[in-house]
């Protein structure tokens, strides 16, 4: 089939922006997807940053000022993966112009920042405009959300969702941006992480009733630019108890983000446990889902067994990869990717969709009353 071709621009050739750049390259593993991407752009105000794009031929642009994407009328959607205080600016810049919009969480510094952005998208309605978060795009969490919604884990006991860091368990690493509320945030390492670990919940209709948060402020000071101690004032480690749904057919929801957690590098994990069955995945075996099930056992009874599924490398979309291979992270990325512009074609269909901006303005409304919660020592009702 012939595919429509869509020009992408990327704001921000960072860490995540030569991600998605990767990704774009590896389009053709997609089976019959119907728009074809070319990134043609890229912008960051550090020239050097944009020195790895030179080995992408099609890109043809390359800017410090992202305006000059903005104007250019051959781009038809822009990544942005930039510092949490710029989100609103930049988001609703890109809108205004026109173009459709994949961006980063945690979509504005704050719930007044979203709200501005979603306020710029009803304003301009042609703007497709979707957030990142690959995680649940792995082949085994594509499976656990199926089995959630298949409804055959009989009442939901309980659930986890969590985000994983080990990467600022070193006292010595400098500080960044990320570390600073100005500009990464007050809510610290839930605007950082909570997106990953929110999407399925929010999508599966699991929005909190009431919140109780234990926030860490683990290390105070990190070194600064000339090495003197510098203030460290955004918050490391989250953990959000959560109620959802009714007082009798409710169940508890504990939702972590964690960027000290010694043992873990980079691990997302969705676990569901109900009456009938369970399911559990995490990305540091990510060929693999768990499931328990209540079985009968001949001669002994009723029992309690978790079983281990290979799940194989197919997710959202098909790909050229043979089934039986394993999947990771780059894999991920792109099928969000193929989720986001298959959607923005018209062609989702009933798969699971890229986070919407609505889904991230409520993790907002969620972290705001975490903050609560913790500085009040109490339970917060949303």
């Amino acid at each position: 089939m012939s595919a429509q071709e869509v020009n992408v621009a990327i704001i921000g050739g960072g860490l995540m922006g030569r991600e998605i750049a990767a990704a774009l390259q590896r389009w053709p593993a997609l089976v019959d997807h119907p728009p074809r991407p070319r990134l043609t752009a890229v912008c960051d105000i550090v020239p050097a940053a944009m020195d790895w794009f030179d080995q992408i031929d099609t890109v043809t642009t390359k800017t410090t000022d992202y305006r000059d994407l903005l104007a250019d009328p051959s781009i038809d959607v822009v990544y942005v993966a930039v510092r949490h205080d710029l989100h609103q600016v930049i988001y609703s810049d890109v809108v205004r112009a026109g173009k459709d919009l994949l961006a980063e969480k945690p979509f504005g510094i704050d719930g007044p920042a979203a709200r501005a952005v979603l306020q710029a998208m009803a304003d301009h309605p042609e703007s497709f405009v979707r957030c990142s978060s690959e995680m649940p795009f792995y082949p085994g969490a594509q499976l656990a959300i199926a089995a959630v919604r298949a409804g055959g884990l009989g009442r939901i006991i309980e659930a986890r969702s969590a985000f994983l860091h080990s990467s600022d368990l070193d006292a010595d690493k400098p500080i960044n941006w990320k570390r600073q509320v100005a500009t990464c945030g007050e809510a610290g390492v839930m605007n950082d992480l909570g997106m990953h670990a929110w999407h399925v919940p929010l999508r599966l209709g699991w929005q909190p009733r009431q919140v109780y948060a234990v926030l860490q402020d683990i290390v105070p000071q990190r070194p600064g630019p000339d090495g003197a101690l510098v203030r460290c004032d955004t918050w490391d480690n989250a953990v959000v108890h959560a109620w959802v749904g009714g007082d009798d057919d409710g169940f508890p929801l504990a939702v972590e983000t964690k960027r000290l957690a010694p043992g873990e590098k980079n691990t997302w994990v969705f676990e569901v446990r109900g009456t009938e069955g369970g399911v559990r995945f995490s990305t540091k075996n990510a060929g693999a889902l768990e499931v328990f099930r209540v079985v009968d056992v001949p001669g002994v009874g009723r029992e309690q067994v978790w079983q281990t599924l290979d799940v194989g490398s197919q997710s959202s979309w098909p790909t050229v990869t043979g089934g039986i291979f394993e999947t990771g992270f780059s894999d991920a990325i792109l099928q969000m990717w193929a989720v986001f512009l298959a959607e923005r074609a018209g062609a989702l269909g009933d798969r699971f969709g890229a986070a919407t901006p609505q889904e991230a303005a409520a993790t907002h409304e969620i972290y705001a009353a975490a903050l609560r919660s913790h500085a009040e020592g109490r339970r917060i009702a949303l």
